[in-house]
């Protein structure tokens, strides 16, 4: 077996919750100047762990050892939601880190830019795995603030800089670590979870426009009410969406706008987001009808309907024999202590795992919170995924 230094590993995790600190997050958006020094503090670690970094064009850290020999790629995301958990995606980027110490050879380290969507649906693995093109960057923008991309990448120091595009004939695979952001291990009493497929999901932004008036002079029967059509479309997915969704779909109104925004003034335009996953192309194939049909019903009402279909990701499998690699590891470290289970979070592992073969491992989520400053997990349960995750790249290693 491998030997990790938990330590270590605990001392890094700590030392990067400190930048962008928040209560007990983080909050690193995106090519913030939290999330530019994160990236720096990685390749500094990734120097001395005996790898040689690169901050790439679009903001992706990489550490490549040396020698010709094939690789294995291990790695995660180091930006945050806004106010968000401390290890979700920077844990499995020090795995990477601590594995690679380790090990001593045989792993790369990846911290992929933007995976969170600040800006782009998973923008840096994609860009790595040469699916993103000029055109994309000059049109993207920050989803809150609406900065250009390209003005983001120029304050922080990226612009002009190449982007590094993988070679797939270098690596074994790829493998990934995560806290599982849900609570079916704790529910289970299980330590860890080896992944067997990721969600997919649809996007759409939804907008409304009726009618702004005064509230108390315009008759009921009268109004064209944006907001009320909103509300009416909202109860109709909540009532019909169940009878055509799989045992693990969800799906979920995000946001919620009114314009003006005022008591005593009718709505004339509402907006919504809106989302759906399941790991079933045919599952979001039948919810994607049903909102079809759901929006053809509500533009029959006295408001307008538009409807934007934003960035969307495809259900991915996991490769089977990284899989079972990753459940003999675990049996090993921890027997009886591993299930395998859907991911309902996406991850970069769908993407990387287009041009190679792919596998991740999660930790239990205390709680099951995610995407919250008090995300946590136990220390121990992350000294042993990282252990497990170390056992597996070995056995890797060797097979190769």
């Amino acid at each position: 077996m491998s030997k990790i230094d938990g330590k270590r590993l605990l001392k890094d995790l700590h030392e990067l919750r400190s930048i962008g600190a928040h209560r007990s997050g983080v909050h690193r958006p995106t090519f913030s100047p939290q999330d530019m020094k994160a990236r720096h503090w990685l390749a500094a670690r990734l120097t001395e762990a005996g790898l040689t970094p690169e901050i790439d064009g679009i903001g992706n850290v990489i550490g490549r050892g040396g020698g010709d020999s094939r690789r294995l790629l291990i790695g995660s995301h180091l930006e945050t939601q806004p106010y968000a958990g401390w290890l979700d995606g920077a844990m499995g980027v020090v795995y990477g880190l601590e594995i690679a110490r380790a090990l001593g050879r045989g792993i790369d380290v990846g911290a992929w830019a933007d995976e969170e969507g600040h800006y782009g649906s998973f923008l840096g693995s994609r860009s790595f795995c040469g699916l993103v093109d000029e055109a994309e960057l000059d049109a993207a923008h920050n989803k809150h603030d609406g900065t250009p991309l390209r003005d983001a990448l120029q304050r922080a120091g990226l612009a002009g800089r190449p982007r590094a595009v993988i070679d797939p004939a270098r690596y074994i695979g790829y493998l990934e670590a995560h806290i599982e952001q849900g609570a079916d291990l704790e529910d289970s009493g299980r330590r860890l979870g080896v992944v067997t497929s990721i969600v997919g999901s649809r996007n759409f932004r939804i907008g409304f426009e009726g009618v702004q008036n005064h509230a108390g002079t315009t008759r009921m029967a009268i109004r064209r009410d944006a907001g009320v059509a909103l509300v009416r479309l909202a109860a109709a997915i909540d009532r019909r969406f169940p009878h055509v969704a799989g045992p693990r779909s969800v799906w979920t109104i995000g946001r919620i706008s009114l314009d003006p925004g005022a008591s005593s003034i009718i709505p004339g335009r509402a907006e919504m987001l809106f989302q759906f996953r399941d790991t079933d192309p045919a599952v979001l194939d039948r919810l994607s009808s049903e909102l079809d049909t759901l929006i053809a019903e509500a533009a029959k009402g006295p408001c307008r309907v538009t409807v934007e279909k934003m960035p969307v990701s495809q259900p991915t499998a996991m490769d089977a024999e990284f899989q079972d690699v990753l459940v003999r590891a675990a049996e090993r470290q921890a027997p009886g202590q591993v299930e395998r289970m859907p991911s309902g979070a996406g991850h970069d592992a769908q993407i990387l795992a287009t041009r190679i073969p792919a596998a991740m491992l999660f930790v239990p989520s205390i709680g099951g919170i995610s995407h919250h400053w008090a995300e946590d997990t136990k220390e121990d349960d992350i000294v042993l995924g990282c252990a497990v995750l170390a056992d597996a790249a070995t056995e890797l290693l060797r097979i190769e």
